[in-house]
């Protein structure tokens, strides 16, 4: 790799590190939110469920965006957007102005993970992709399990705005040495946009996120709130893909649906929602369990869900480094088949597990997913022609929304009708609320099976795919 090009990509390494810690630091401050805002517990879950909505609405149309403008503009844009967005919040005189400034900064961290990979795609050699690949797997690992507990950290000795106030000038930064030294590396081609497409795609996946995150209401009503948009976003989807194929015949898709045309993009893609189901349902759960069962403090439950993000951080470069000797396989079949051993460990869960049992099925899930992750990004998108990674990057973000959404739907969804049910039945809190994660737990470990076939499937790129 070029000095030029390894400067570019260490550079949105750094950001998208700076972005994605942001976005799972606001969990534990909703107490403190909720005291200081004088707003209700629903109401305060908005500044992390605000990101992932906004998230899932951005994501889609940076594959157009990164075609359209070149790198170091869309680099700017995104920096720009998150520095804004920390400022506001930082500043914010009340929630809904709060709310705005996670909207500015979830808009600036959806455009910086697709320009990461489609930068890293277009200018290392594929020779060495999966060494590099593994560097953004430590990025996507560690950061989000450092956020919560430097939340703690921080919200132990200060006020929440603080969080925005630490970032602020971490993100000038990065923001000012891509002004002065981050490189164009592609060459941008005109395209028009289609608004109509840009419309549906707001609301097929803005509406299945948001439904998908309003499950697990104990009510009917919440039921229906979290319905409804369900089935708008999948009716907008079902016109979106008509839509994008229609424009596809004149190569002016919004987002270009013939990446799925590749069967390994197709077989990583599915592997990668299973995953992806499986770690933020998991991330969910661990702590309510944590918390509401075993009694533990929120930050000694950071804490103890920490390691296991170091160690996916430690274990991702030799990951990467595997597969440039040996492909995928090698790494995706044992890694499925861990993710499934801790899923179905964490099925023995209950009130009277010590918290070493927890942390061990924590670690064995993080090393799973630490085998998984390298070389689903790698083989995807290295099996595509140049000219779509834009687009497969875009598809990839979004998958990675939609499915932490369904899995975060799906766990809680199941945990409360099970707690519900046992409360009923004359149950404590403690023994309702661990047979809910029971519940969970185990169809979560049924859905981790189904990985491990799809993993045999998967193959290395026969050879670098030409820009045709």
């Amino acid at each position: 790799m070029a000095p030029r090009d390894r400067l570019a990509v260490s550079l949105l390494l750094f950001s998208a590190f700076v972005v994605i810690l942001n976005e799972t630091t606001m969990g534990v401050a909703v107490p403190h939110l909720m005291r200081d805002l004088d707003i209700t517990a629903s109401s305060a879950q908005w500044v992390s469920a605000a990101f992932m909505l906004t998230m899932a609405v951005v994501i889609p149309v940076t594959g157009f965006v990164i075609r359209r403008v070149t790198t170091r503009a869309t680099f700017l844009a995104a920096m720009s957007l998150f520095s804004l967005g920390t400022l506001i919040s930082a500043l914010a005189p009340g929630f809904v102005v709060l709310l705005l400034g996670r909207v500015v900064q979830a808009s600036g961290t959806a455009i910086m993970m697709p320009l990461l990979m489609t930068t890293v795609m277009t200018v290392t050699p594929p020779a060495s992709r999966g060494r590099v690949m593994g560097n953004i797997s430590v990025v996507i690992s560690v950061a989000p399990a450092l956020g919560p507990t430097i939340s703690g950290a921080v919200l132990g000795v200060a006020s929440w705005r603080w969080l925005f106030v630490l970032m602020l000038p971490i993100a000038l930064t990065a923001l000012t040495i891509g002004a002065l030294r981050l490189p164009t590396l592609n060459e941008p081609r005109y395209a028009r946009v289609d608004l109509l497409s840009v419309a549906l795609s707001a609301v097929a996946f803005g509406g299945i996120v948001f439904g998908l995150s309003r499950f697990g209401e104990a009510s009917r009503e919440g039921a229906l709130v979290a319905w409804a948009p369900v089935v708008a976003g999948l009716a907008a989807l079902s016109l979106f893909i008509a839509r994008q194929l229609w424009l596809q015949r004149t190569d002016s898709a919004l987002l270009d649906l013939r990446t799925f045309t590749f069967r390994t993009f197709s077989i990583g893609i599915a592997v990668m929602a299973l995953s992806m189901i499986a770690l933020f349902g998991t991330i969910i759960l661990l702590p309510i369990y944590a918390q509401d069962v075993l009694g533990l403090e929120a930050l000694t439950t950071g804490l103890l869900l920490l390691p296991g993000g170091l160690l996916m951080g430690l274990v991702a470069p030799s990951v990467g480094r595997a597969y440039d000797r040996f492909g995928p396989r090698v790494l995706l079949v044992p890694g499925t088949t861990a993710v499934s051993i801790a899923a179905w460990t964490m099925t023995r869960l209950g009130a009277a597990s010590e918290p070493w049992h927890l942390l061990a099925a924590h670690l064995v899930l993080s090393v799973g997913l630490a085998l998984i992750f390298t070389p689903l990004f790698t083989a995807s998108l290295g099996a595509l022609p140049m000219r779509l990674y834009s687009f497969g990057s875009a598809v990839v973000g979004t998958v990675q929304q939609v499915a932490g959404a369904a899995g975060t739907a799906l766990f809680v969804t199941l945990m409360t009708a099970t707690a519900l049910a046992r409360t009923e039945d004359g149950a404590d809190a403690v023994a309702a609320t661990a047979s809910g994660v029971h519940t969970a737990f185990t169809v979560g470990a049924f859905i981790s099976l189904l990985a491990i076939p799809a993993a045999f499937l998967l193959r290395r790129p026969d050879a670098p795919a030409r820009n045709k």
